[in-house]
């Protein structure tokens, strides 16, 4: 150490000092959250507070800006402690949405989805029962207690696994799915069970901690008074929850997920090509172009046949993937043709088309970009 080094030691000493106090206070506060839990269990209260943390976070902006601090970095560092605080409830019990413990199977319990809510499911103290390939046997024996059954099976298999299991369940039992399209999972429910039937797409892949502020899209078929709680289950778990059409929600998920992952697959594909190694890109790229290159990159480290199943999930799908790469052939002419004016126009022409999401969307991916270089750059 220089000796004009040294002379910061009394500051850096201190500043030591402070941080371990702040860990103490956010070790005191972990307890606290703790008790919370508990609480929440006792009075079937959810995980996930949206309303309290929108006061909580206002208030602390406010009182960040009296002590001449950054309100922004301010609410950062609060939204780290409150996910924190989620995760940490999120590890443990969870509130139940009935009074009594509900008799739920998973079909598909050995699979990521499966795997996943059949934790949290236990966590919940209901009673869990798993069907998987090897154990199809005792169906028999689970099928007169169960009062929900959940289809979490890949997609090419989901309608024949809907009609194996459904004429086994009583005319009680709600017959639900998480298949990512929903019109024909549902129409095969409808068709195989006369009881309450709920087709259910959780947003989110297998490899989130917890189930806080994820999103469970709910389409309800038939007997939605008898599912209720399975809605309300959802929320207790600290879900966002959002009712669809059906029919909608296949026509905005062939954009959401069968379009954006065939992109990753275009772009994945001309780097391989070309023989554009990642790590190279990442050398010589901007924060912007590698949060681009994780989204990418992140696909490739999960199951091709799920992205397949995904991606081909039916003739509309198909039909739309197909209308994209014949559009994206014009779009390439102006290229060919060395048409910067056609560019110009087109850009333009899509500006409007976003309106205000474009400053929306400016503003937030900076967010992200910003933390993303403190992070690892």
């Amino acid at each position: 150490m220089t000796p004009k080094e040294k002379k910061l030691n009394p500051q850096r000493k201190r500043i030591d000092e402070i941080d371990k106090k702040l860990l103490d206070l956010l070790s005191e506060r972990r307890e606290i959250v703790h008790e919370v839990i508990d609480k929440k269990i006792q009075n079937q209260l959810p995980i996930f507070a949206p309303k309290r943390e929108d006061e909580k976070t206002k208030k602390f902006r406010e009182m960040a800006a009296d002590h001449d601090l950054d309100p922004n970095w301010a609410e950062d560092f609060l939204r780290m402690i409150m996910a924190s605080s989620r995760s940490s409830q999120s590890s443990k019990e969870f509130p139940r949405a009935t009074e009594e413990p509900k008799h739920i199977l998973v079909v598909g319990a050995k699979g990521g989805m499966g795997s996943l809510y059949s934790r949290i499911i236990k966590q919940t103290g209901h009673e869990l029962y798993t069907i998987d390939k090897h154990n199809w046997h005792e169906l028999e024996e689970m099928a007169p207690k169960l009062d929900l059954a959940i289809v979490t099976v890949p997609i090419n298999v989901t309608v024949d696994v809907i009609e194996r299991i459904a004429p086994k369940l009583k005319s009680d039992t709600i017959l639900a799915d998480f298949t990512s399209n929903k019109t024909e999972p549902i129409e095969a429910m409808k068709e195989a069970h006369d009881g309450p039937v709920l087709g259910l797409h959780p947003m989110h892949g297998p490899g989130v901690d917890n189930l806080s502020k994820q999103l469970m899209v709910f389409c309800p078929v038939r007997d939605q008074d008898a599912s209720e709680w399975v809605v309300k289950q959802s929320k207790l778990w600290g879900m966002r929850v959002v009712e669809a059409d059906a029919e909608k929600h296949d026509h905005v998920m062939h954009m959401v997920q069968g379009l954006r992952h065939f992109v990753a697959l275009t772009h994945g594909s001309f780097m391989k090509t070309y023989d554009l190694k990642p790590q190279d890109i990442l050398d010589y790229s901007s924060p912007i172009y590698r949060a681009e290159l994780m989204m990418t990159g992140r696909i490739f480290a999960q199951s091709a046949e799920l992205y397949a199943d995904i991606v081909f999930a039916n003739e509309e799908r198909r039909e739309l993937l197909l209308n994209f790469i014949e559009h994206n052939d014009k779009l390439a002419r102006m290229v060919k043709n060395d048409d910067k004016e056609g560019f110009v126009k087109e850009f333009e022409s899509v500006t409007d088309f976003f309106g205000k999401f474009a400053s929306q969307a400016l503003e937030e991916s900076g967010y992200l970009i910003n933390r993303l270089a403190d992070r690892f750059a």
